[in-house]
Protein backbone atom coordinates (compact mmCIF):
# COMPACT_ATOMS: atom_id res chain seq x y z
CA UNK A 1 0.00 0.00 0.00
CA UNK A 2 1.28 3.46 -0.87
CA UNK A 3 2.11 6.09 1.71
CA UNK A 4 -0.72 8.33 2.83
CA UNK A 5 -0.36 11.74 1.27
CA UNK A 6 -3.81 13.28 0.86
CA UNK A 7 -6.65 14.46 3.09
CA UNK A 8 -9.07 12.45 0.91
CA UNK A 9 -7.30 9.20 1.78
CA UNK A 10 -7.22 10.28 5.40
CA UNK A 11 -10.99 10.82 5.49
CA UNK A 12 -11.51 7.44 3.83
CA UNK A 13 -9.40 5.77 6.50
CA UNK A 14 -11.41 7.53 9.21
CA UNK A 15 -14.59 6.05 7.78
CA UNK A 16 -13.03 2.61 7.48
CA UNK A 17 -11.74 2.78 11.01
CA UNK A 18 -15.14 3.80 12.34
CA UNK A 19 -16.73 0.83 10.59
CA UNK A 20 -14.16 -1.55 12.02
CA UNK A 21 -14.75 -0.21 15.53
CA UNK A 22 -18.35 -1.37 15.20
CA UNK A 23 -17.56 -4.71 13.57
CA UNK A 24 -14.50 -5.89 15.50
CA UNK A 25 -16.14 -6.40 18.91
CA UNK A 26 -18.94 -8.42 17.30
CA UNK A 27 -16.54 -10.92 15.77
CA UNK A 28 -14.32 -11.82 18.72
CA UNK A 29 -14.74 -15.24 20.36
CA UNK A 30 -16.34 -15.64 23.75
CA UNK A 31 -13.77 -15.65 26.53
CA UNK A 32 -13.29 -18.90 28.35
CA UNK A 33 -11.82 -20.06 31.64
CA UNK A 34 -12.26 -18.57 35.09
CA UNK A 35 -9.34 -16.88 36.87
CA UNK A 36 -6.56 -19.19 38.04
CA UNK A 37 -3.45 -18.96 40.20
CA UNK A 38 -0.42 -17.71 38.28
CA UNK A 39 3.26 -17.08 38.90
CA UNK A 40 6.04 -15.18 37.15
CA UNK A 41 9.22 -16.67 35.70
CA UNK A 42 12.32 -16.01 37.80
CA UNK A 43 14.44 -13.10 36.54
CA UNK A 44 18.17 -13.25 35.82
CA UNK A 45 19.82 -10.05 37.06
CA UNK A 46 23.28 -10.44 35.49
CA UNK A 47 24.75 -9.64 38.90
CA UNK A 48 22.92 -6.31 39.03
CA UNK A 49 19.67 -6.59 40.99
CA UNK A 50 18.02 -3.17 40.86
CA UNK A 51 14.70 -3.80 42.60
CA UNK A 52 15.93 -1.93 45.68
CA UNK A 53 18.24 0.96 44.80
CA UNK A 54 19.93 2.63 47.78
CA UNK A 55 22.68 4.38 45.83
CA UNK A 56 22.48 7.96 44.50
CA UNK A 57 20.38 8.33 41.36
CA UNK A 58 22.47 9.66 38.47
CA UNK A 59 21.36 12.54 36.29
CA UNK A 60 19.08 11.70 33.35
CA UNK A 61 21.13 9.97 30.66
CA UNK A 62 24.05 9.14 32.96
CA UNK A 63 25.02 5.49 33.39
CA UNK A 64 25.16 4.25 36.98
CA UNK A 65 26.61 0.84 36.18
CA UNK A 66 27.31 -1.34 33.15
CA UNK A 67 27.88 -5.11 33.45
CA UNK A 68 28.06 -8.01 30.99
CA UNK A 69 24.60 -9.38 30.21
CA UNK A 70 24.15 -12.97 31.33
CA UNK A 71 24.85 -15.19 28.27
CA UNK A 72 21.41 -16.80 28.60
CA UNK A 73 19.86 -13.39 27.86
CA UNK A 74 22.02 -12.42 24.89
CA UNK A 75 21.31 -12.91 21.18
CA UNK A 76 23.26 -15.08 18.71
CA UNK A 77 23.73 -12.07 16.43
CA UNK A 78 25.31 -9.98 19.23
CA UNK A 79 29.08 -9.77 19.48
CA UNK A 80 28.74 -8.10 22.86
CA UNK A 81 25.81 -7.53 25.23
CA UNK A 82 25.62 -5.54 28.45
CA UNK A 83 23.04 -4.72 31.08
CA UNK A 84 23.00 -1.11 32.13
CA UNK A 85 21.40 0.99 34.86
CA UNK A 86 20.99 4.69 34.16
CA UNK A 87 19.32 7.83 35.42
CA UNK A 88 16.07 9.22 34.02
CA UNK A 89 12.76 10.69 35.27
CA UNK A 90 9.64 8.77 36.30
CA UNK A 91 5.99 9.47 35.46
CA UNK A 92 5.80 11.97 38.32
CA UNK A 93 8.82 13.93 37.08
CA UNK A 94 11.04 12.62 39.86
CA UNK A 95 14.61 11.33 39.45
CA UNK A 96 14.55 7.58 38.84
CA UNK A 97 16.61 4.74 37.46
CA UNK A 98 15.85 2.38 34.62
CA UNK A 99 17.51 -0.74 33.32
CA UNK A 100 18.40 -1.56 29.73
CA UNK A 101 20.16 -4.14 27.61
CA UNK A 102 22.58 -3.05 24.88
CA UNK A 103 23.46 -5.40 22.02
CA UNK A 104 26.37 -4.73 19.65
CA UNK A 105 26.88 -6.50 16.31
CA UNK A 106 29.77 -8.88 15.71
CA UNK A 107 32.99 -7.39 14.39
CA UNK A 108 34.70 -4.04 14.65
CA UNK A 109 32.52 -0.95 14.84
CA UNK A 110 32.58 1.33 11.80
CA UNK A 111 34.22 4.72 12.05
CA UNK A 112 32.03 6.88 14.26
CA UNK A 113 30.39 3.86 15.91
CA UNK A 114 27.43 1.58 15.24
CA UNK A 115 24.21 3.38 14.26
CA UNK A 116 21.63 2.80 16.98
CA UNK A 117 18.13 1.39 17.08
CA UNK A 118 16.32 2.18 20.32
CA UNK A 119 14.01 -0.81 20.77
CA UNK A 120 10.73 -0.06 22.55
CA UNK A 121 9.38 -3.39 23.80
CA UNK A 122 5.79 -4.57 23.90
CA UNK A 123 3.77 -5.61 26.93
CA UNK A 124 5.64 -7.82 29.39
CA UNK A 125 3.80 -6.80 32.55
CA UNK A 126 4.23 -4.26 35.34
CA UNK A 127 6.09 -6.23 38.01
CA UNK A 128 9.83 -6.22 38.61
CA UNK A 129 10.12 -9.81 37.37
CA UNK A 130 8.88 -8.63 33.96
CA UNK A 131 11.90 -6.46 33.07
CA UNK A 132 13.00 -7.54 29.56
CA UNK A 133 16.70 -7.22 30.39
CA UNK A 134 16.23 -9.96 33.02
CA UNK A 135 14.27 -12.45 30.90
CA UNK A 136 14.99 -14.32 27.65
CA UNK A 137 13.51 -12.52 24.65
CA UNK A 138 10.51 -14.12 22.98
CA UNK A 139 11.26 -16.06 19.81
CA UNK A 140 9.73 -13.27 17.73
CA UNK A 141 11.65 -10.48 19.43
CA UNK A 142 14.92 -12.43 19.35
CA UNK A 143 14.56 -12.92 15.59
CA UNK A 144 13.55 -9.30 15.07
CA UNK A 145 16.36 -7.77 17.10
CA UNK A 146 18.80 -10.21 15.52
CA UNK A 147 17.69 -8.97 12.12
CA UNK A 148 18.78 -5.43 12.99
CA UNK A 149 22.08 -6.59 14.47
CA UNK A 150 22.83 -8.52 11.28
CA UNK A 151 22.36 -5.28 9.36
CA UNK A 152 24.91 -3.40 11.40
CA UNK A 153 22.71 -1.63 13.93
CA UNK A 154 23.37 -1.65 17.66
CA UNK A 155 20.22 -2.20 19.72
CA UNK A 156 19.59 -0.25 22.93
CA UNK A 157 16.59 -1.76 24.70
CA UNK A 158 15.20 0.13 27.69
CA UNK A 159 13.15 -1.74 30.29
CA UNK A 160 11.27 1.53 31.08
CA UNK A 161 11.07 3.00 34.58
CA UNK A 162 9.52 0.66 37.15
CA UNK A 163 10.34 -2.65 35.48
CA UNK A 164 13.01 -4.15 37.72
CA UNK A 165 13.54 -0.81 39.44
CA UNK A 166 11.72 1.07 42.25
CA UNK A 167 8.26 2.38 41.44
CA UNK A 168 5.51 1.07 39.18
CA UNK A 169 5.71 0.96 35.39
CA UNK A 170 3.34 3.63 34.08
CA UNK A 171 1.72 1.42 31.44
CA UNK A 172 1.08 3.19 28.11
CA UNK A 173 2.21 6.50 29.61
CA UNK A 174 3.93 7.86 26.52
CA UNK A 175 5.69 10.96 27.89
CA UNK A 176 7.25 9.09 30.84
CA UNK A 177 8.35 6.18 28.67
CA UNK A 178 9.78 8.51 26.04
CA UNK A 179 12.11 10.13 28.55
CA UNK A 180 13.46 6.73 29.61
CA UNK A 181 14.03 5.62 26.01
CA UNK A 182 16.03 8.70 25.01
CA UNK A 183 18.02 8.53 28.25
CA UNK A 184 18.88 4.88 27.53
CA UNK A 185 20.60 5.89 24.28
CA UNK A 186 22.42 8.79 25.93
CA UNK A 187 23.56 6.52 28.77
CA UNK A 188 24.82 3.81 26.44
CA UNK A 189 26.99 6.33 24.62
CA UNK A 190 28.16 7.94 27.86
CA UNK A 191 29.45 4.54 29.04
CA UNK A 192 31.98 4.47 26.22
CA UNK A 193 30.25 1.90 24.01
CA UNK A 194 31.13 2.35 20.31
CA UNK A 195 27.85 3.93 19.26
CA UNK A 196 27.14 6.54 16.62
CA UNK A 197 25.04 9.59 17.53
CA UNK A 198 22.75 8.59 14.64
CA UNK A 199 19.73 6.72 15.93
CA UNK A 200 16.15 5.69 15.23
CA UNK A 201 13.22 4.29 17.17
CA UNK A 202 11.60 0.89 16.59
CA UNK A 203 8.63 -0.30 18.64
CA UNK A 204 5.88 -2.93 18.65
CA UNK A 205 2.51 -2.83 20.45
CA UNK A 206 2.99 -1.01 23.79
CA UNK A 207 6.42 -0.17 22.42
CA UNK A 208 4.92 1.30 19.25
CA UNK A 209 2.95 3.77 21.33
CA UNK A 210 6.06 4.49 23.37
CA UNK A 211 8.14 4.97 20.22
CA UNK A 212 5.63 7.38 18.68
CA UNK A 213 5.44 9.43 21.87
CA UNK A 214 9.22 9.46 22.01
CA UNK A 215 9.46 10.52 18.37
CA UNK A 216 7.86 13.92 18.91
CA UNK A 217 10.41 14.73 21.64
CA UNK A 218 13.43 12.79 20.42
CA UNK A 219 15.22 15.67 18.71
CA UNK A 220 14.65 18.03 21.66
CA UNK A 221 15.65 15.53 24.36
CA UNK A 222 18.64 14.12 22.50
CA UNK A 223 20.17 17.27 21.03
CA UNK A 224 21.99 18.42 24.21
CA UNK A 225 23.82 15.07 24.24
CA UNK A 226 24.69 15.35 20.55
CA UNK A 227 22.23 12.71 19.31
CA UNK A 228 21.07 12.77 15.69
CA UNK A 229 17.53 11.37 15.60
CA UNK A 230 16.35 10.12 12.17
CA UNK A 231 12.91 8.45 12.37
CA UNK A 232 10.57 5.86 13.88
CA UNK A 233 9.14 2.44 13.00
CA UNK A 234 5.93 1.50 14.86
CA UNK A 235 3.87 -1.66 14.36
CA UNK A 236 0.62 -2.56 16.12
CA UNK A 237 0.36 0.88 17.71
CA UNK A 238 -2.31 1.21 20.46
CA UNK A 239 -3.48 4.69 19.48
CA UNK A 240 -6.71 6.47 20.40
CA UNK A 241 -7.68 3.80 22.94
CA UNK A 242 -8.65 6.56 25.37
CA UNK A 243 -11.62 7.41 23.14
CA UNK A 244 -13.15 4.01 23.97
CA UNK A 245 -11.69 3.48 27.44
CA UNK A 246 -13.40 6.60 28.81
CA UNK A 247 -16.77 4.85 28.38
CA UNK A 248 -15.88 1.90 30.60
CA UNK A 249 -18.74 1.08 32.97
CA UNK A 250 -20.56 -1.85 34.57
CA UNK A 251 -21.76 -3.92 31.63
CA UNK A 252 -19.74 -1.96 29.03
CA UNK A 253 -18.50 -3.07 26.60
CA UNK A 254 -21.64 -5.21 26.16
CA UNK A 255 -19.71 -7.99 24.37
CA UNK A 256 -17.09 -10.52 25.40
CA UNK A 257 -13.57 -9.25 24.68
CA UNK A 258 -10.55 -11.48 24.07
CA UNK A 259 -8.48 -12.23 27.16
CA UNK A 260 -5.57 -10.13 25.88
CA UNK A 261 -7.66 -6.96 25.69
CA UNK A 262 -8.90 -7.48 29.24
CA UNK A 263 -5.32 -7.98 30.44
CA UNK A 264 -4.31 -4.70 28.80
CA UNK A 265 -7.28 -2.99 30.45
CA UNK A 266 -6.16 -4.14 33.91
CA UNK A 267 -2.63 -2.89 33.23
CA UNK A 268 -4.04 0.47 32.09
CA UNK A 269 -6.15 0.81 35.23
CA UNK A 270 -3.16 -0.06 37.43
CA UNK A 271 -0.93 2.50 35.76
CA UNK A 272 -3.65 5.15 35.66
CA UNK A 273 -4.40 4.57 39.35
CA UNK A 274 -0.73 5.11 40.19
CA UNK A 275 -0.54 8.24 38.04
CA UNK A 276 -3.66 9.80 39.58
CA UNK A 277 -4.14 8.78 43.23
CA UNK A 278 -6.37 11.83 43.67
CA UNK A 279 -9.01 10.30 41.36
CA UNK A 280 -9.71 7.35 43.71
CA UNK A 281 -9.78 4.73 40.96
CA UNK A 282 -10.38 2.06 43.61
CA UNK A 283 -13.75 3.68 44.22
CA UNK A 284 -14.76 2.74 40.67
CA UNK A 285 -13.78 -0.94 40.97
CA UNK A 286 -15.76 -3.97 42.06
CA UNK A 287 -14.07 -6.22 44.64
CA UNK A 288 -13.12 -8.61 41.83
CA UNK A 289 -11.91 -5.69 39.75
CA UNK A 290 -9.77 -4.42 42.63
CA UNK A 291 -8.22 -7.88 42.95
CA UNK A 292 -7.40 -7.94 39.23
CA UNK A 293 -5.92 -4.45 39.16
CA UNK A 294 -3.85 -5.17 42.26
CA UNK A 295 -2.56 -8.36 40.61
CA UNK A 296 -1.71 -6.38 37.47
CA UNK A 297 0.93 -4.48 39.45
CA UNK A 298 3.01 -7.64 39.90
CA UNK A 299 2.04 -10.34 37.39
CA UNK A 300 3.84 -10.60 34.07
CA UNK A 301 1.80 -10.99 30.90
CA UNK A 302 1.54 -14.80 30.70
CA UNK A 303 0.68 -15.10 34.39
CA UNK A 304 -1.82 -12.24 34.14
CA UNK A 305 -3.56 -13.95 31.22
CA UNK A 306 -3.97 -17.05 33.38
CA UNK A 307 -5.43 -15.03 36.21
CA UNK A 308 -7.79 -13.00 34.04
CA UNK A 309 -9.15 -15.98 32.11
CA UNK A 310 -12.68 -15.05 31.07
CA UNK A 311 -12.93 -12.02 33.39
CA UNK A 312 -14.11 -8.91 31.55
CA UNK A 313 -13.32 -5.23 32.03
CA UNK A 314 -17.09 -4.67 32.31
CA UNK A 315 -17.02 -6.85 35.46
CA UNK A 316 -14.17 -4.84 36.96
CA UNK A 317 -16.03 -1.53 37.17
CA UNK A 318 -18.67 -0.65 39.74
CA UNK A 319 -19.29 2.87 38.39
CA UNK A 320 -18.93 4.52 34.97
CA UNK A 321 -15.52 6.10 34.43
CA UNK A 322 -17.42 9.05 32.95
CA UNK A 323 -18.21 10.08 36.54
CA UNK A 324 -14.55 11.09 36.93
CA UNK A 325 -14.31 14.83 36.18
CA UNK A 326 -12.49 15.36 32.86
CA UNK A 327 -11.83 11.63 32.54
CA UNK A 328 -11.08 11.91 28.82
CA UNK A 329 -8.60 14.71 29.42
CA UNK A 330 -6.84 12.69 32.10
CA UNK A 331 -6.70 9.61 29.88
CA UNK A 332 -5.60 11.61 26.86
CA UNK A 333 -2.70 13.17 28.73
CA UNK A 334 -1.78 9.81 30.21
CA UNK A 335 -1.94 7.50 27.19
CA UNK A 336 -2.66 9.60 24.11
CA UNK A 337 -0.60 9.16 20.95
CA UNK A 338 0.30 12.41 19.16
CA UNK A 339 -1.00 13.04 15.65
CA UNK A 340 1.22 16.10 15.14
CA UNK A 341 4.72 17.24 16.03
CA UNK A 342 6.80 14.72 14.08
CA UNK A 343 9.96 16.30 12.66
CA UNK A 344 11.34 13.06 11.19
CA UNK A 345 9.77 10.30 9.05
CA UNK A 346 7.28 7.86 10.59
CA UNK A 347 6.70 4.26 9.45
CA UNK A 348 3.40 2.81 10.68
CA UNK A 349 2.61 -0.88 10.07
CA UNK A 350 -0.72 -2.53 10.90
CA UNK A 351 -2.24 -5.98 10.37
CA UNK A 352 -5.96 -6.15 9.68
CA UNK A 353 -6.31 -9.44 11.59
CA UNK A 354 -4.83 -7.94 14.76
CA UNK A 355 -7.10 -8.64 17.75
CA UNK A 356 -4.62 -7.45 20.39
CA UNK A 357 -4.59 -3.91 19.00
CA UNK A 358 -7.43 -3.87 16.46
CA UNK A 359 -6.75 -2.07 13.19
CA UNK A 360 -8.97 0.98 13.90
CA UNK A 361 -6.43 2.06 16.48
CA UNK A 362 -3.53 2.62 14.11
CA UNK A 363 -5.70 3.48 11.09
CA UNK A 364 -7.46 6.29 12.93
CA UNK A 365 -4.08 7.67 13.96
CA UNK A 366 -2.84 7.41 10.38
CA UNK A 367 -5.86 9.36 9.19
CA UNK A 368 -5.24 12.11 11.74
CA UNK A 369 -1.56 12.28 10.87
CA UNK A 370 -2.35 12.52 7.17
CA UNK A 371 -4.83 15.34 7.70
CA UNK A 372 -2.13 17.11 9.71
CA UNK A 373 0.41 16.53 6.92
CA UNK A 374 2.84 14.56 9.03
CA UNK A 375 5.76 12.68 7.36
CA UNK A 376 3.96 9.32 7.42
CA UNK A 377 4.53 6.08 5.54
CA UNK A 378 1.69 3.62 6.21
CA UNK A 379 1.78 -0.08 5.37
CA UNK A 380 -1.26 -2.31 5.91
CA UNK A 381 -0.98 -6.12 5.97
CA UNK A 382 -4.46 -7.58 5.32
CA UNK A 383 -3.73 -11.18 6.36
CA UNK A 384 -1.55 -10.58 9.44
CA UNK A 385 -2.31 -10.53 13.16
CA UNK A 386 -0.48 -8.71 15.95
CA UNK A 387 2.78 -10.67 15.89
CA UNK A 388 2.54 -11.54 12.22
CA UNK A 389 2.69 -7.86 11.36
CA UNK A 390 6.19 -7.63 12.86
CA UNK A 391 7.43 -10.25 10.41
CA UNK A 392 5.46 -8.92 7.44
CA UNK A 393 6.62 -5.35 8.01
CA UNK A 394 10.30 -6.22 8.39
CA UNK A 395 11.29 -5.82 4.71
CA UNK A 396 9.42 -2.51 4.46
CA UNK A 397 10.83 -1.27 7.77
CA UNK A 398 14.34 -2.31 6.73
CA UNK A 399 14.14 -0.27 3.55
CA UNK A 400 12.65 2.66 5.47
CA UNK A 401 15.47 2.71 8.04
CA UNK A 402 18.17 2.29 5.41
CA UNK A 403 16.79 5.39 3.73
CA UNK A 404 16.38 7.61 6.80
CA UNK A 405 19.57 6.54 8.55
CA UNK A 406 21.53 7.43 5.42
Amino acid sequence: MNSLTSPKIGRTLCAAAAALVVVAPLTVPTAGAAPTAATNPAPTWSGLDTREWARPIPAPGAAAETVPLDPSLSLPQAGRAVRQVYGTLDQHGRPAISGSAVFLPHGAAPEGGWPVIAWAHGTTGLGDDCAPSTQPRSERDAEYLGHWLDRGYAVVASDYVGLGTPGLLSYLNGPATGQAIVDSVIAARSAGLPLSPTWALVGQSQGAGAALNTAVRATELGAPAGLDYRGVVATGAPANIEHIFQWGAPGFPPVQLPTGLNVYAMYILAGFRDQHPELDINGYLTPAGREMVDAAETLCYAAMREKVGGFQISQALSRPLQEIPDVFGHLRRYMGTPATGYDRPVFLGQGLLDLDVPAPSALSLAAEMTLNRQPLELRVYPDRDHSGTVYAATPDATAFLARVMG
